[in-house]
């Protein structure tokens, strides 16, 4: 979120960031960059504006790409990151596996529903609550 009241936000410490130091600067870069893409997501799916919607997919879809770059460089500096990205995303396919569902890059298979309490409005055909 925003820090421009913090007088101290953006500060060049006295002396550079240790190697772990940088690392973990990265991974709240990352978080940022998540929170960003959270964010505008959020607004997009909240307002009916067409060019208001449009820019702010782009710029999350932006953000994405920014995520990329960090996760690179984690994992340029770690060594090791993909390694236990990749051991997560096996636990994930062998969850599903077992659940009878898809695994791997089989990407999204249900209908989008809404829920209840949902601000969107059922798509037609859709699935929506009540139906």
């Amino acid at each position: 979120m925003p820090e421009f009241l913090n007088p101290f936000s953006g500060q060049v410490p006295d002396r550079k960031l240790t190697h772990g130091e940088l690392v973990r600067a990265v991974r709240l870069n990352i978080a940022a960059e998540e929170e960003a893409i959270h964010l505008y997501m959020a607004h997009a799916d909240a307002t009916d504006h067409p060019l208001a919607k449009r820019v702010l997919i782009d710029v999350a879809n932006e953000e994405r790409a920014h995520v990329g770059e960090f996760s690179q460089l984690l994992q340029i500096l770690t060594g090791d990151e993909d390694r236990w990205l990749a051991d997560g995303a096996a636990e994930v396919d062998e969850i599903a596996a077992a659940m009878g569902g898809p695994a791997g890059d089989a990407g999204p298979t249900a209908q989008q529903e809404t829920t209840i309490g949902s601000l969107r409005e059922p798509e037609a055909g859709g699935a929506g609550h009540g139906e």
